[in-house]
């Protein structure tokens, strides 16, 4: 072939491409005329390949380059409500182009109180790739409201819809108007969609894997913030109790949490927990990747009459005990579940470790009492709209979707037994334990905090786990991580009841030396 005829085929190249690219701008371009019941198109523009987007909080990593898209804005049910403020469920879709994308949408979940629309990457829990470069659609959502002061802001609450969309309402609302644009953006439906999501963003999964059983044919709802008001209850109040019983006190005789604990009690506790625990998998690492099984009792590092070093004070142990154990009532019932002893509950950095609370808790000060009332703590703790509290998942399951839970061991503000509480509880309901792993899994993330951080591999994909599932019938066994904390080290996170087990023989800073067991 000569050079003339090379240098023609380029050219039709490059124009067959040129061609495309204008085809798609005004596909995109049309969508802002759209019309959809009760959805109103802000804004459709095509974004270039390229853009970054900036880290979503401190520590966060950005994200892109992200490849050439079309993004849509909406709002859905805008409307004046209470006090005259205006609602309405925010949304942005991301649209690839037409040749790279894959049929599926992905839909990410939201954090803390939600009120903003992150822009739709899908990079959660999806590996090396957001979902975006990897062809799917993303999808997100704000839930409803604006939030005027920061992540936490439940103002919104005193609108009885705004609520409601929060609650339960706006993900499924969102989903279908994602799907409608897709529909029209592609000319055809999206084959396969899924829903990834941690905290908030994890119950948002539950709700819909429970209210709306038939909108995403697969959901991965990490670290579940599925029953905050008893979470909050332990957190802010019974494991502060319990550690204020045996802290020194101020002047005033008020205790000092954040002294609860000294550097070496702290070091005492952590070295008598890993030499008991961390080499249960075969080698010791610096992880516990067999927490259930871990039969620690911390009792063991209290010091005995005339005992001074490498221990700690009795009434110091008796506090941590009664902490971890988690909040009972007046009849021994409990509460909510207790939290595991893990590798990173003593942890300083981002949300601290239970082992390292500081003077103020996630909302403020914590509080200085000594004594509990737990029953009346917990009479009006329960929130029936926002819990994801059915394990009726029938039609789901038969439906064909698929729903993958994990949940981080050293998580300090949601405790990962209550997620395997809710876990094991779909035996009952739903044909029994085998019967349910044919459609749900759940992953134990060792010495992760809150959805991330920590002495932990806290990267991994579970995107892929999900669609392989969904698409090709095979069900996840275990998911590759790997993490910061442990430059170079990667290791098989297991579908419970399973954990990490070293070969014996092999590097045992590699993967595939470890076996589910």
């Amino acid at each position: 072939m000569g050079y003339s005829e090379i240098g023609i085929l380029a050219l039709v190249a490059c124009s067959i491409a040129a061609q495309a690219q204008s085809e798609s701008s005004n596909r995109c371009a049309a969508l802002k005329t759209a019309t959809l019941p009760g959805v109103e198109i802000t804004n459709s523009e095509p974004v270039p390949a390229g853009k970054t987007i900036a880290p979503a909080y401190p520590g966060a990593s950005s994200v892109g380059p992200l490849p050439a898209h079309c993004r849509v804005d909406g709002m859905i049910n805008r409307r004046k409500g209470t006090d005259g403020v205006e609602y309405g469920i925010g949304f942005s879709v991301a649209l690839p182009d037409p040749s790279v994308w894959n049929a599926d949408l992905m839909m990410q979940g939201g954090g803390g109180g939600n009120g903003v629309v992150a822009y739709p990457t899908g990079a959660g829990y999806t590996g090396d790739k957001p979902a975006l470069s990897r062809g799917f659609a993303v999808a997100s959502t704000d839930s409803g409201h604006k939030a005027k002061t920061g992540g936490f802001d439940f103002t919104f609450m005193r609108d009885q819809q705004a609520y409601l969309d929060f609650a339960y309402m706006a993900n499924a609302e969102v989903a279908g108007a994602a799907k409608e644009i897709i529909d029209r953006y592609y000319a055809k439906p999206a084959a396969y969609s899924y829903f990834v999501g941690c905290s908030t963003g994890g119950r948002e999964g539950m709700i819909l894997s429970q209210r709306f059983p038939t909108v995403f044919n697969g959901i991965v709802s990490g670290d579940p913030a599925m029953r905050t008001g008893l979470s909050n209850l332990a957190i802010a109040q019974w494991i502060p109790v319990a550690y204020n019983q045996a802290s020194p006190k101020d002047a005033s005789g008020k205790p000092e949490i954040d002294k609860f604990l000294t550097e070496t009690d702290r070091k005492v506790f952590m070295d008598g927990l890993m030499k008991q625990c961390d080499a249960r998998d075969g080698v010791a690492d610096g992880m516990i990747f067999d927490p259930i099984g871990c039969d620690f009792d911390p009792a063991v590092l209290a010091c005995k009459s005339g005992q001074a070093d490498t221990c700690i004070a009795p009434e110091k142990i008796t506090a941590i005990k009664k902490a971890f154990s988690g909040p009972k009532n007046a009849y021994g019932s409990q509460v909510y579940p207790g939290f595991l002893y893990d590798a990173g509950i003593a942890s300083k950095t981002g949300i601290p470790g239970l082992l390292a609370l500081s003077k103020d808790g996630l909302f403020g000060p914590y509080t200085t009492a000594t004594e509990l009332d737990v029953d009346a703590a917990a009479l009006h703790a329960s929130d029936p709209l926002v819990e994801p509290a059915s394990t009726n998942l029938s039609t789901f399951s038969q439906n064909g979707g698929k729903l993958i839970f994990f949940h981080g061991d050293s998580d300090p503000w949601f405790s990962p037994l209550d997620t395997l509480r809710y876990y094991k509880s779909l035996a009952a309901t739903n044909g029994g334990a085998d019967k349910v792993t044919e459609w749900s899994r759940m992953f134990l993330v060792p010495g992760m905090a809150h959805c991330g951080g920590g002495q932990s591999l806290d990267h991994f994909d579970m995107l892929s786990a999900l669609v392989g599932w969904v698409e090709k019938g095979a069900a996840p066994e275990s998911v590759v991580a790997t993490g910061a904390a442990f430059p170079g080290r990667s290791r098989p996170l297991c579908a419970y009841p399973k954990h990490a087990q070293y070969t014996g023989s092999g590097d045992p800073q590699d993967a595939q030396n470890f076996q589910c067991r």
